[in-house]
């Protein structure tokens, strides 16, 4: 009798899933449409030179006179060898995108609730980002002089960038600021977080710290470039909340890890971004 009622509930639970999850073609279109968008919006952020390392040199100071660690430290440890600083150029060009997109077709198929709670926050610092990136052109360490960074990128490769801003035409070059790598990676480690249930789901935030010191030590980004993202996404995920989740039709609520229990069905799912 008592495997039956689990077996009811589990199927109860997953019916209830399929209902709450967003249709897929509509999702694709959707993400599709913000990445896009964030793209041009790069694009229309270009040029700006002077006054990007104006910002430069103003966030180095900065950095400086609050005594955060030289960005030089974590570039030293990198060029110790050749495969070490290989990998974390590798590791800059290539998991950004891969593990956000992964994350959320997880989500999708697995948290439907989380996913929805998930890709709004994602847009959401997305925006916010680029509103900065508009009106606050940022130099990156590597290009400047006083940082005495190298450019591990075009040394060693592999690249992302232009070997000059003016002639990239795929990315805007003076987007420093916030750091989207270290953004999208924090919010993975916490929608992981609270997805998930296992004892070692912790060890998500192994990625938002690596991330940190790879854009670091390739001096592609600014110890305070993180620093206004995770700000940033503080925002966000105090104005957009994860709706509860709910148990099996006419059982009691299920608690979301770290939560309070679950609200039924009714209630709204959450206020933000539009779905």
């Amino acid at each position: 009798m008592e495997a039956r009622t689990e077996s009811a509930g589990k199927s109860a639970r997953r019916e209830a899933a399929a209902i709450q999850r967003p249709p897929l073609v509509r999702e694709l279109l959707l993400v599709a449409g913000l990445f896009l968008v964030y793209k041009l919006g790069r694009l229309l952020a270009t040029g700006h030179t002077g006054e990007a390392f104006s910002n430069a040199n103003r966030v180095w100071d900065l950095e400086r006179a609050v005594h955060l660690p030289g960005e030089g430290a974590v570039q030293s440890a990198l060029l110790h060898g050749d495969t070490l600083v290989h990998i974390a150029n590798t590791y800059y060009a290539t998991v950004h995108f891969p593990a956000t997109a992964a994350f959320l077709v997880w989500l999708y198929l697995r948290r439907p609730t989380h996913y929805v709670w998930a890709r709004r926050a994602l847009a959401a610092i997305t925006a916010a980002a680029l509103l900065v990136h508009l009106t606050f052109p940022l130099a990156p360490p590597r290009m400047l002089a006083m940082a005495g960074l190298v450019d591990t990128g075009q040394m060693y490769g592999p690249t992302v960038y232009g070997a000059s801003p003016e002639t990239d035409s795929l990315s805007n070059q003076f987007a420093a600021m916030p750091s989207l790598h270290f953004g999208w990676a924090l919010m993975v480690a916490i929608g992981l977080i609270v997805a998930m249930r296992s004892r070692w789901r912790w060890l998500w935030l192994l990625h938002p710290l690596l991330t940190l010191l790879v854009i670091v030590g390739t001096a592609n980004h600014y110890w305070l470039d993180a620093i206004v993202a995770a700000a940033l996404l503080g925002i966000v995920l105090a104005v957009i909340r994860l709706p509860h989740r709910t148990a099996a039709a006419g059982g009691p609520p299920e608690p979301v890890p770290g939560g309070a229990p679950a609200a039924p069905d009714s209630a709204p799912e959450l206020v933000g971004a539009g779905r």
